[in-house]
């Protein structure tokens, strides 16, 4: 028997429009679903008779939770199940000033099979839909709600899936919804230059990240393969155009793999691709990840020592620097660790119902590294 269609994902009037009711009943159905409803019973404003007939015929939400795992820090790592055996992975993050970020994925694995990320060893399976990024979300909502910031930096490449992409922060900036400021929202890419130019062309007007780890193009191709295909030139006048369009100040990641791309070399040649355009730097010190290797050798952290200095010699060459707080490392939650739990989400039984907060179990795992 096929499973139920879900409604989560979809905007007022496409729920009107699917369920045959007036404009007004589908502004209802989504302000529930928005709110983080689990039952149609719950919905407590919409006829007794209607609310049977929607659990007759659907199901609010199509994934499931497999497992949720906490670090010290209060980072949360959800691991997904959606349609055909699809796992993936989306991170609660909070700060101590009580703002909540959700970061969420956009592919179960990913194509890019950069050489310092672990969702890169998974392979590409395919684009998640609109519905089931907005679901991570709302997944995000019932443990936590009160989000107020998006990163779309998980698993997958956004530009990659931009259709999907957009009709979810259409859900999520709905102000009858989440209401998500698009400005709060951020996607991260390493680097699309067709997808940066339709993203800035035809919005939505979200912040930018670029995923550079290094400025020699050589060796950002040997780190970074999708990126034969979008020499740095290519990509940096698309970043003229994003932000010629409006786009703003865009964010160059740059992941700091010990004995690779932390000298002065590598320095200067970001400073040089820097040049013309609005930036801030986010050196990122490479998240541990087991069985990586670059040239034969394993990867490895940078220093304290290596990392302070090229923070040096980057501000030296007049860029403004920022520096990530490592957060969720010890779920394997942090920059460039996700996808170890998605592996066996094949496993879950799909299309398990959503579980109340109070039937919820988060495991507490070991010390954050």
């Amino acid at each position: 028997m096929a499973p139920l269609p879900g409604l989560a994902g979809l905007l007022p009037g496409e729920l009107a429009e699917l369920l045959g009711l007036p404009p007004f009943r589908g502004v209802q159905i989504f302000k529930w679903i928005s709110r983080g409803a689990l039952s149609f019973d719950s919905m407590t404003d919409l006829p007794l008779s209607l609310r049977e007939t929607l659990a007759e015929k659907y199901r609010i939400r199509t994934g499931s939770v497999k497992s949720r795992l906490e670090a010290p820090d209060g980072t949360v790592k959800s691991a997904l199940a959606f349609g055909g055996g699809t796992g993936i992975e989306m991170v609660l993050l909070a700060d101590g000033r009580g703002r909540k970020t959700v970061c969420l994925s956009t592919q179960a694995g990913c194509p890019a099979g950069c050489v310092f990320c672990k969702t890169g060893t998974l392979g590409f399976r395919r684009n998640l839909s609109a519905a089931e990024i907005a679901e991570q979300f709302l997944f995000a909502g019932d443990l936590s709600p009160g989000i107020s910031t998006v990163v779309v930096m998980g698993m997958g490449e956004p530009l990659l899936n931009l259709a999907e992409f957009r009709r979810a922060c259409a859900f999520l900036c709905h102000r009858d919804g989440p209401g998500i400021s698009p400005r709060r929202i951020t996607v991260s890419t390493c680097g699309i230059a067709d997808g940066i130019r339709d993203l800035a062309s035809g919005g939505p007007p979200v912040r930018l990240a670029l995923s550079l780890a290094t400025a020699d193009e050589e060796l950002r191709k040997a780190l970074m393969p999708i990126t034969k295909t979008n020499p740095l030139p290519l990509l940096k006048e698309a970043l003229l155009y994003f932000q010629e369009k409006g786009g703003g100040r865009v964010t160059l990641e740059a992941v700091l793999l010990g004995g690779i791309n932390t000298g002065g070399k590598d320095a200067r040649a970001m400073a040089a691709f820097a040049r013309g355009l609005d930036v801030v730097v986010n050196i990122i010190p490479w998240n541990p990840v087991e069985g990586l290797v670059f040239s034969g050798l394993p990867l490895r952290e940078p220093s304290a020592g290596e990392t302070a200095e090229f923070r040096r010699l980057l501000e030296k060459e007049g860029l403004k620097v920022t520096r990530r707080y490592r957060r969720g490392r010890g779920v394997s939650g942090a920059c460039g660790q996700l996808g170890e739990s998605a592996r066996t989400c094949a496993e879950a039984p799909m299309y398990a119902p959503a579980q109340p907060a109070a039937e919820r179990l988060i495991r507490k795992s070991g010390a954050d590294g």
